[in-house]
C-alpha cells in the first residue's frame, strides 16, 4: 500500500510542479492565470490521478501483486541457459520474434543482441485521436525491447529489457499500464517454455536411443541364437549316424563337442568376442569336423599374436569356416584346405575365411541364412564402420573376408594381403 500511496503522490507532485511553472508562464503571457488555466490544471491533475490509478490496477491483475518491482516502467529478467551462445541466441530471437505486435526487429549474432519495438493497444481503434486532444497526440505507443545474451563455459545467460519508447524522465509523468511488465513476463515465458521442450526432445531422443539400443541387442542375440543351433543340429546328427556305424568315432565327436561347449557356453550372452577366442572356438569345431572328413580337410592359420584382441563378433569365423567347408570342399572329391589369415592396416584389420574348394555354383552364391544373418549382424554392431565381402579365390574356391575397424591409437602401419 505504502509503494502504491508513493507511486500516486510521486506523479501528482511532478504534474503540480510542471503546472506551477506553467502557471508562472501563463501570467507573465497573460498577465493572469485565470480561470481558464485553473480549468486546464486541475483536468491535468484530474487524468494523472488516473493514470496512476489505472496503472495500479492493471498491474495488478497481471502480476496479482503491487511492489516497486512490478510497478516500475522499467523490466528487466536475467534468464541463465544450458545452451551455448549460439543456441542461447537462436532461442531468445524466436521468442522476441513471437511477442504480439512487435515489430522493427534488429537481430544481431555478432554481438548476440536483438532490439524490437512493441506497438502497445490502440484504444482509438486506428482512427486519429481529435486535434483537441492533446494528451492524447503526446501518448506514447510503443514499447522497446532489448535482449543481450552473454556467453560462458557450456551455459549463457540472457538479460531483458523493456521500457517504453520514450526519454526517461516521462516516466515523472506517465506510466506504461503494465505494458513492460507484460512484454517481460512474455518473453520469460516463452525462453522458459522453449528450453523446457529442447529438455524435453532431448530426453525423448535419449529414450528413444535407448530403446533402439536394447533392440539392437536382442535382435543381435536372436541372429546369435539362430546360428549356434544351426551348428548343434548338424553335429549331433552326425553322432548319431556314427553312433550306428563307428561307436568309437562317435564318442569321440561328442568328447570334443563338449569342449566346444565348454568354450562357447560362457559367452553365449555376449554379442563380442575376440578373435584368439574364436580361433580356440573353431579348432574344437574343426576337430569335430575331422572326425568325418579325416584327411580330407587340412586347416592353415596366419594370425600376429597382436591381432588375437581383436574384437568381433561372437561365432562369427565360425561360420565363415562352416561355410568354407559345407559348400565349399565337403561336395569336392579329395576335400581340400581352409586358410584363416588376419592383417593390420591402419585403421582396420581384415580377417579372412578362404577355401580351395569348388567355389561358387547353382547351389550358393553367398547370400544364405548364415552370411546374411552375419551381414546383419556387422551392421548392427558396427554400423557402416565394418563390411563384408566374398569373392572367388584362386585358382579355385572362395575367399571370404571381414573388415573391422581398429580402436583409435592402435595403428601400426599399413600391411599388404597375401593372396589365397
Amino acid at each position: 500500500m505504502s509503494v502504491s500511496l508513493f507511486l500516486i503522490l510521486r506523479i501528482l507532485f511532478a504534474w503540480a510542479v510542471a503546472i506551477l511553472l506553467s502557471g508562472f508562464v501563463w501570467g507573465a503571457l497573460f498577465g493572469d492565470t485565470g480561470a481558464i488555466f485553473w480549468l486546464l490544471a486541475w483536468g491535468s491533475m484530474a487524468l494523472a490521478l488516473l493514470g496512476a490509478v489505472t496503472h495500479l490496477r492493471r498491474v495488478r491483475l497481471a502480476a496479482g501483486r503491487l511492489d516497486a518491482a512490478v510497478l516500475s516502467n522499467h523490466q528487466q529478467r536475467r534468464i541463465e541457459l544450458p545452451l551455448d551462445a549460439g543456441a542461447a541466441f537462436d532461442l531468445v530471437e524466436a521468442a522476441v520474434r513471437e511477442l504480439p505486435r512487435v515489430e522493427d526487429i534488429e537481430a544481431s549474432r555478432g554481438s548476440l543482441q536483438v532490439r524490437a519495438k512493441v506497438r502497445r493497444s490502440d484504444p482509438f481503434g486506428g482512427n486519429q485521436p481529435s486535434k483537441w486532444n492533446v494528451l492524447a497526440r503526446f501518448a506514447i505507443t510503443r514499447d522497446r525491447v532489448l535482449a543481450t545474451v552473454v556467453p560462458g563455459e557450456g551455459t549463457s545467460s540472457a538479460t531483458l529489457l523493456c521500457e517504453p519508447d520514450a526519454p526517461h524522465w516521462v516516466d515523472l509523468f506517465a506510466l506504461d499500464e503494465g505494458t513492460s511488465y507484460e512484454n517481460a513476463e512474455a518473453l520469460q515465458r516463452s525462453v522458459t517454455r522453449r528450453v523446457a521442450e529442447q529438455r524435453r526432445d532431448e530426453q525423448a531422443q535419449a529414450e528413444r536411443s535407448a530403446t533402439d539400443n536394447a533392440l539392437t541387442v536382442a535382435r543381435l542375440n536372436l541372429l546369435q541364437a539362430q546360428v549356434e543351433p544351426h551348428f548343434l543340429y548338424n553335429t549331433l546328427a552326425n553322432a548319431q549316424v556314427l553312433a550306428r556305424t563307428d561307436p568309437p568315432r562317435a564318442d569321440e565327436m561328442l568328447g570334443h563337442l563338449i569342449q566346444y561347449l565348454r568354450r562357447s557356453l560362457p559367452r553365449e550372452h555376449d554379442t563380442l568376442s575376440t578373435l584368439g577366442e574364436e580361433l580356440e572356438r573353431t579348432r574344437a569345431y574343426l576337430e569335430i569336423l575331422k572326425i568325418r572328413m579325416g584327411a580330407r580337410l587340412e586347416l592353415k592359420v596366419e594370425v600376429p599374436e597382436s591381432l588375437k584382441a581383436l574384437q568381433l563378433p561372437s561365432m562369427m569365423l565360425q561360420t565363415l569356416v562352416e561355410n568354407a567347408i559345407k559348400h565349399g570342399l565337403e561336395p569336392k572329391p579329395g576335400g581340400g584346405t581352409v586358410w584363416i589369415l588376419a592383417r593390420r592396416f591402419e585403421d582396420h584389420a581384415t580377417v579372412t575365411v578362404a577355401d580351395d574348394g569348388q567355389g561358387f555354383g547353382s547351389a550358393t552364391a553367398g547370400t544364405g541364412i548364415g552370411l546374411k544373418n552375419l551381414r546383419e549382424r556387422l551392421r548392427l554392431t558396427y554400423d557402416e564402420r565394418a563390411s563384408f565381402s566374398i569373392v572367388s579365390n584362386f585358382p579355385s574356391g572362395v575367399a571370404a573376408t571381414l573388415t573391422l575397424p581398429l580402436p583409435a591409437g592402435t595403428g601400426t602401419g599399413t600391411e599388404e594381403r597375401r593372396d589365397v
